[in-house]
Parts: structure tokens; C-alpha cells; sequence
């Protein structure tokens, strides 16, 4: 992660790996590292380089994105404020609540991008129009 500025909305938590003999484990649980029930979940890989993903905002659909392997540069808007953050660690999760305009790119070769839901897929959840986007969060 990147000693980027937190904007508005935008939530990083990170939750230790605990580590043995047996290897490492990873957890989070709602009220502990994670700020939601999820329901859908998916994964973003190979992805081929100079290639943006995301490119959106959610009206109401929180996402929690984390990088299980490699590293890849999120970029997240409110409206107002914009900044980067460099995901290189699986312990570190970011949390885009609604209406927080979310770009990832810059995918190092072999990353692993892991993002949680709280909605099922919802096209009309979607705001994929930059303008749109502006003019919705100005409302708020």
C-alpha cells in the first residue's frame, strides 16, 4: 500500500497472516476486516499488461478488493478527491463503499485480484459514465 492520503469514503484495513510450520492463514469475518456480508465474489487475473479494470462506480454495491498475489494500482474517486494505492499484500484490504469510482490497473504478471460483493450482479447497479458519475455524487 501506498503512503497515499485516504479520501473520503475509502477504508484500507489490514488483518495479520498468521504463519506456522503449516503455512500461512488469511481471515477476516464481518466487524473484523470485513465491513459486509458478502454476496458474490470474484477473481481478476491475466490480465494482459497496460490494461484497465473496473472503470465504474456502484450506486449501492460495496466492494472489498484485495490482492492475493503480485500487485496492482487502484485508483479510487469520490467525486471530489482522487488517488492511487499500490495493493501488494494479501493482508491488505481496500473497501470502496457506493459511489466511490474505482479503476485498477498497472497488473504485475501473475497477480491475483480477489474483489467481495455485498450485492449479487446488477447491471443497473453500475454507473460506467464518468460524467454520470460526477453529477450523481455532486448530489449527495
Amino acid at each position: 500500500m501506498t503512503d497515499a492520503q485516504l479520501i473520503k469514503g475509502v477504508t484500507i484495513d489490514v488483518s495479520p497472516d498468521f504463519s506456522d510450520a503449516r503455512g500461512n492463514l488469511s481471515a477476516r469475518q464481518v466487524g473484523n476486516g470485513l465491513p459486509f456480508t458478502p454476496k458474490r465474489l470474484f477473481f481478476i487475473t491475466d490480465v494482459p499488461e497496460n490494461t484497465k479494470r473496473g472503470d465504474h462506480a456502484h450506486k449501492e454495491c460495496h466492494q472489498l478488493v484485495l490482492c492475493l498475489n503480485g500487485q496492482v494500482d487502484c485508483v479510487v474517486d469520490n467525486g471530489v478527491e482522487r488517488t492511487r494505492y499500490c495493493l501488494n499484500s494479501r493482508d491488505t484490504a481496500l473497501h470502496l463503499p457506493p459511489m466511490i469510482w474505482g479503476i485498477q490497473e498497472n497488473y504485475s504478471a501473475g497477480a491475483i485480484l480477489l474483489v467481495l460483493a455485498s450485492h449479487e450482479f446488477d447491471p443497473d447497479d453500475y454507473i460506467r459514465d464518468y460524467e454520470e458519475f460526477l453529477a450523481l455524487s455532486s448530489k449527495r
